[in-house]
């Protein structure tokens, strides 16, 4: 049943700390409360404000939180105090985005003024200011990746990428709609974008080139979020709705409907609670009911030990009939989840270290069945890097066995269908993929080369066989003749 609590205002961010026990900051009106994740009371105030606060932001490391004002400067604060430790003015207008950039020492911002600004925080000095924007700049996000690199997103359609480095932006898309939010994937490589009823997929490594353009709402998306793993992708949309994504497919796989229209959204680093701010000032709560756990059934009182021990020493005599006791067949992890539909999970089981390096065939034989029952994609698909890494390497080192080659060629062009989109982002992936194709080549290579073999060798065999047949021929003639002129002379 989710929580909710009344704030002053409408709720424009919520961020949650990225160290344990996970507290919350919420930025609403003048304030800025952080929640217990549990408790759902306050457990810090920041009030400082004179007029609205936004943007409420924690670094990597827990200890420090920045947030805009409506009054144009940025206010960076100590969790463990309450005065704000450095005060950053330059902005002119209203500062509605602030965060901090991965190496913890520099704030970016954007602001109503049109600009962009990079701060120092031992110095509480602008390093540098940027105003390519022509209007409001809302949204934006540091890349976890580059330190130096940060993006915005503007009323003005479009969404810059910016380096520290440089003296103008780096890469500019269209968004087509007044940029409400943005997000990087974390390998740096994809960039999200919300505005108006669109979310918007781009590669940045591509500059900029449009991957995906996704219409699920009927109304302006406010916010966007990824969760831990990078496999789905959350929008709140001011019709009410949050839509989850496959990151794979860019498919919807769930929708939460709310009572009224959604500004932000946030979910905890272990994806067990979700939290979502409404424009009339609520806050909902709602966390992950937790997974039952099968209880051991109470321990059956075991026999005494007279009992086991009867009829041990009996010597059977020679009239008697021995019966023997039928052996009850216990059923293997992988076949149990198989009779239970699980494909995952089976699939899970056969790819343990025991059975796939001493006993491949057993593993073939859970893919070949999982194939026939056609759960095989469903199986293979929504894994992470890990699992992708130990499927990749099985199938490379066991498709050129002829035994397997027909049901592993089958799962290799599924599992490079299914991940084709997420190349290029998982080193390890990538190389495995690399010595998947290098095997196949190898085998194509032997292929030709036993081809030209068994060419080679046909030809041999047509020509022994053809001198054999004229041999025999020569053979019954002579035999032949010699009948007839004995006939004859008799």
């Amino acid at each position: 049943t989710p929580v909710q609590i009344k704030e002053f205002g409408a709720i424009n961010k919520i961020d949650f700390s990225p160290v344990s026990p996970y507290n919350y900051a919420v930025t609403a009106s003048s304030r800025i409360h952080i929640y217990g994740r549990y408790s759902q009371e306050p457990v810090k105030t920041f009030s400082r404000f004179k007029d609205a606060a936004y943007c409420a932001t924690y670094r990597d490391d827990g200890n420090l939180l920045v947030a805009g004002s409506e009054e144009g400067s940025i206010r960076l604060f100590d969790i463990s105090g309450k005065a704000p430790l450095r005060q950053f003015d330059g902005h002119s207008k209203a500062v509605h985005v602030v965060g901090f950039l991965s190496d913890k020492y520099r704030i970016f911002s954007g602001g109503d003024d049109y600009s962009s600004s990079l701060w120092d925080i031992p110095s509480a000095t602008e390093i540098v200011s940027y105003d390519e924007h022509t209007d409001y700049v809302r949204c934006g996000c540091a890349s976890k990746v580059n330190a130096d690199v940060f993006i915005t997103g503007s009323y003005d359609h479009t969404v810059k990428l910016f380096d520290a480095r440089t003296k103008s932006s780096v890469m500019t898309v269209e968004h087509g709609q007044p940029v409400e939010s943005v997000l990087l994937f974390p390998s740096g490589g994809l960039l999200v974008s919300a505005g108006g009823r669109y979310v918007k997929v781009w590669d940045v490594l591509k500059g900029g080139q449009l991957l995906v353009s996704l219409k699920n709402h009927h109304k302006t998306v406010t916010c966007l979020y990824l969760n831990s793993s990078g496999q789905r992708l959350l929008s709140g949309s001011l019709d009410r709705h949050v839509k989850i994504y496959s990151t794979t497919s860019y498919r919807v796989v769930h929708s939460f409907n709310y009572a009224t229209s959604i500004l932000s959204l946030a979910l905890s680093p272990e994806d067990e609670t979700i939290v979502v701010g409404m424009t009339n000032g609520v806050l909902n709560i709602k966390h992950r009911k937790p997974e039952e756990r099968n209880e051991d059934p109470q321990k059956k009182r075991r026999p005494a030990y007279r009992t086991h021990v009867k009829g041990r020493s009996y010597m059977p005599k020679q009239e008697d009939f021995c019966v023997s006791k039928p052996v009850k067949r216990v059923l293997r992890k992988y076949d149990k989840l198989l009779k239970s539909f699980q494909s995952s999970k089976a699939l899970d089981a056969v790819l343990e270290p025991p059975i796939r390096l001493h006993t491949p065939e057993v593993t073939v034989a859970v893919m070949q069945e999982l194939h026939r029952r056609g759960t095989l994609r469903s199986a293979l698909a929504g894994r992470d890097e890990k699992q992708i890494n130990l499927l990749l390497t099985f199938v490379a080192r066991r498709v050129i066995e002829p035994r397997f080659t027909p049901v592993l060629v089958t799962v290799a062009d599924m599992i490079t269908d299914i991940y084709q989109p997420v190349v290029g982002q998982s080193a390890i992936v990538d190389r495995q993929f690399l010595r998947l194709q290098e095997a196949i080549g190898k085998e194509i290579d032997y292929q030709e080369e036993l081809l030209e073999v068994l060419g080679m060798m046909d030809t041999l065999f047509a020509t022994f066989t053809k001198k054999r047949d004229t041999c025999l021929d020569e053979d019954k003639s002579n035999g032949l003749t010699d009948t007839i002129d004995t006939n004859k002379n008799n």
